[in-house]
């Protein structure tokens, strides 16, 4: 069951407090998947409730899907996707290998956050092929040295069997945060590959929240609505930023390399934004704040965020969402992969298409800290076998009785239960 709409716009951002340039492939990658976690996000907005994804995990998981793409399909993934364009020596418009190569550094920094600082941060891909399903080497050979990911051969003439392994390995690699991330039917025996990402991150607040403090305080879901949740308190040095549009409140969490920023509409509270030539600042509302936020924008709000004093009142939440992304994905011009698709980098045909990409992903928030994991799978299946289409009246249907030539309806039901 969905809980109610939240008025915090919560990022998690990875990154560090020094001033160390990364390196330029990989910091064209991570402003590409900025871009992408954006977009997506946009996308998604239709859905009620709260919302919870990682961005890092869908882009690592569609990266993998990306190298075995070609032509128009490979095309529309990267514009899609938002991947950098990186110039080969000839000055060609797509150099590949530094692409996967940004996403191996990429992965590589991340580590290295966990290792200076003082968070559980890890990150896992694995390659569910079919048994004795003839994939390019070269394919297998870019996964396993960019992301990491050596295949592991699956049966999927026993789709059920297949679904247990893989969501299995999902739990193991998310501290069973993650559960059932591929649903019954989704694989058959039309499945040639699976491709997963799974991310997992609990941190310590550098400042923890105190239980004590933590008491039930209204929320206001709108402008008629207020619920009462359990709200932290602390006042302690924070990173802090605002402007008449947004408050910006940077928690890091221990060792400093990782934080949460909260993006909260301006409605007038905290340290009121004064301009003494201008009116007051009209209340702004979420819509109003993912109307303008854009990749610059977040950009600037976390550059200008100083650390301060503040009172800080924060919710203690729980919270899983789960996304089939078929359709956001395609709406932001990656059609062809979802069915006229060309990925014989994968194996020298064009047969195969992605049926699905899923995503699911956790967190909790609480006195001591945040913990959160996700997972992706995108799931490729075969075009060359046709399947018999199905009718399996097992729930609620309408039923008629008409009369063809005249095209009379003499009889209209519906059926809803069995009857007793």
């Amino acid at each position: 069951m969905k809980t109610s709409v939240s008025i915090l716009l919560t990022l998690v951002v990875i990154g560090t407090t020094t001033v160390a340039k990364p390196v330029p492939d990989v910091a064209a990658v991570a402003a590409g998947n900025t871009k992408f976690a954006l977009k997506l996000y946009d996308q998604l907005n239709d859905e009620k409730g709260n919302l919870f994804l990682s961005p890092y995990s869908i882009s690592t998981a569609l990266a993998m899907t990306y190298a075995g793409a070609r032509g128009e399909t490979e095309t529309e993934m990267a514009k899609a996707l938002q991947f950098p364009s990186f110039p080969d020596k000839e000055g060609g418009p797509l150099g590949r290998e530094r692409l996967h190569a940004g996403f191996s550094d990429l992965k590589l920094g991340l580590r290295e956050a966990q290792k200076k600082g003082d968070v559980q941060l890890s990150i896992a891909n694995a390659l569910w092929p079919q048994k004795n399903y003839a994939f390019r080497p070269e394919y297998l050979n870019l996964i396993e040295r960019d992301y990491d990911s050596v295949g592991k051969p699956l049966d999927y003439s026993n789709g059920e069997k297949a679904r247990g392994i893989i969501n299995r390995w999902v739990e193991q690699e998310t501290n069973d945060k993650i559960k059932d991330l591929i649903p019954s039917g989704v694989l058959d025996t039309l499945t040639r590959m699976v491709l997963t990402n799974a991310i997992y991150f609990k941190g310590g607040w550098q400042a923890q929240f105190k239980e004590k403090s933590t008491r039930e305080m209204p929320f206001k879901i709108s402008t008629d609505k207020t619920v009462q949740t359990p709200m932290m308190y602390q006042k302690g040095n924070f990173g802090h930023y605002q402007d008449p549009d947004v408050q910006v409140l940077e928690m890091p969490y221990k060792g400093d390399k990782v934080s949460m920023f909260v993006l909260l509409p301006n409605q007038g509270g905290g340290q009121p934004f004064r301009r003494p030539t201008n009116p007051p600042a009209k209340k702004k509302t979420l819509t109003d704040l993912e109307k303008i936020l854009s990749p610059a924008k977040l950009s600037e709000w976390v550059s200008k965020v100083r650390r301060t004093k503040i009172d800080t009142w924060f919710p203690k939440f729980k919270m899983t969402s789960e996304f089939s992304l078929s359709q956001q994905l395609q709406a932001l011009g990656m059609k062809k992969a979802f069915g006229d698709a060309d990925f014989s980098g994968m194996d020298g045909t064009k047969k195969l298409y992605i049926s699905a990409v899923l995503h699911k992903a956790f967190v909790e928030v609480n006195e001591e800290g945040t913990e959160a994991a996700a997972a992706t799978a995108v799931v490729i299946r075969t075009k060359s076998a046709r399947r018999h289409p199905s009718f399996r009246a097992d729930h609620p249907f309408l039923f008629l009785i008409r009369d063809k030539a005249t095209g009379s309806i003499l009889f209209l039901g519906r059926y809803a239960e069995p009857p007793s």
